[in-house]
């Protein structure tokens, strides 16, 4: 990837919250779905700032000046899809049936989130980074947008989806880069961390996943039952992540690994139905996408993929029906 042409278009695609045109009036929801729609945005806006603690975290440990700034227009962006957010989920508080605030399971995962980011290794940030944009894109923002189906919220998501269309294809050239030997001799010649500073990230870790699974399931699962009730766009996302992890060079990292051990006793014949459970509370993942959603064939394919042809593949994934 030419990082200078993606920084050039990292600045060339900026826009603020105030180039929306908030003067037009929302369309008719009954309470049930006015509700559910703020609720949704509200939610939203704490993703996002999520995803910006996680690209501020990268664009800190950036050697490259280019890298850096690209994760540093991320935040910008992210920041700014949390501020649009808000704004729709006033945009769309008609009634004002309630105060609305962050959803419990996110109110809880948020500090977790933030104490592990600073210890978790480069390669586990890619991936959650990269699993959740590739949820939220595939799956959430544009199912939220159809079950919204009002002309302010389709302005709004298209501005976010092209953002995040430029942050997916970094994030898979982050896995492939993590994957490489050119990284693992960057780790070898970096000091190991002081046993005080380990056990710290270990305790982190170990909190950010008790949270995980309630996180997931109150905020990405949960709402796409509704908006999605057919499961078919978060199915796709998982069948992107499965194609991911496919490649043998992304189970050259630890984390690439334990993920891929967790998918192997999960869908083993005899293992599965007795520690199956547990394999998906370690991922944070619903059993339903824990299965193999992808054919030998489809797998076999992603195998022989680059990383940029995969990416393209997801950001197809976008714009299907």
């Amino acid at each position: 990837m030419d990082l200078s042409r993606m920084l050039a278009r990292c600045e060339a695609e900026q826009w603020s919250v105030d180039d929306l045109d908030w003067s037009q009036p929302p369309r008719p929801m009954t309470p049930a779905d006015e509700e559910l729609v703020v609720q949704l945005f509200t939610n939203m806006a704490g993703i996002e700032l999520l995803a910006a603690a996680m690209f501020r975290e990268q664009a800190r440990r950036a050697q490259d000046p280019t890298l850096r700034a690209i994760f540093e227009s991320f935040v910008v962006d992210e920041q700014r899809h949390a501020a649009t957010a808000r704004r729709l989920a006033r945009h769309y508080d008609v009634r004002k049936l309630r105060t609305y605030g962050p959803s419990r399971d996110l109110a809880a995962f948020a500090p977790a989130f933030g104490d592990a980011v600073r210890y978790l290794p480069d390669d586990v940030a890619n991936s959650y980074i990269t699993g959740g944009e590739l949820i939220l894109d595939i799956a959430l923002l544009r199912s939220i947008d159809d079950h919204v189906r009002d002309p302010m919220s389709h302005a709004a998501m298209a501005r976010i989806n092209r953002d995040e269309s430029r942050h997916i294809a970094i994030d898979y050239h982050m896995i492939d880069y993590y994957a490489s030997d050119a990284y693992r001799d960057t780790l070898r010649a970096r000091p190991p961390r002081p046993a005080r500073e380990r056990l710290a990230g270990a305790l982190a870790f170990a909190k950010l996943l008790r949270h995980a699974q309630p996180f997931f399931r109150q905020v990405f699962f949960a709402p796409m039952e509704v908006v999605d009730p057919s499961g078919r766009r978060m199915t796709e996302a998982f069948r992107h992540m499965q194609r991911l992890g496919e490649k043998p060079a992304a189970r050259r990292t630890g984390f690439g690994r334990f993920l891929q051990a967790m998918s192997d006793v999960f869908n083993h014949p005899v293992l599965g139905p007795v520690v199956g459970p547990l394999a998906a509370k370690a991922t944070g993942v619903e059993a339903r996408y824990m299965k193999i959603l992808n054919s030998p064939e489809e797998l076999a394919a992603a195998r022989a993929r680059s990383y940029s042809e995969l990416a393209d593949e997801a950001l197809g994934a976008k714009t299907a029906p």
